[in-house]
């Protein structure tokens, strides 16, 4: 999994977090928790502001 696997990004981390509601997390625990996903595979320097809001966005639409 890729930062740019916004998708696959949401829908783990609705498992691994599925209380957390994703309007309220920084984007800094978003980072990390992206990075500490069993399947991602991507280098930390890839990941900038836009991507983490992609990601927020498809975890916002997919968790309702």
């Amino acid at each position: 999994m890729k930062w740019t696997d916004s998708l696959e990004i949401a829908l783990a981390l609705i498992d691994a977090h599925p209380t957390v509601d994703p309007l309220t997390i920084r984007f800094t625990d978003l980072k990390a928790w992206v990075e500490a996903l069993p399947e991602f595979d991507d280098q930390s320097d890839r990941c900038g502001e836009r991507i983490l809001e992609a990601i927020q966005m498809t975890w916002i639409d997919e968790a309702d």
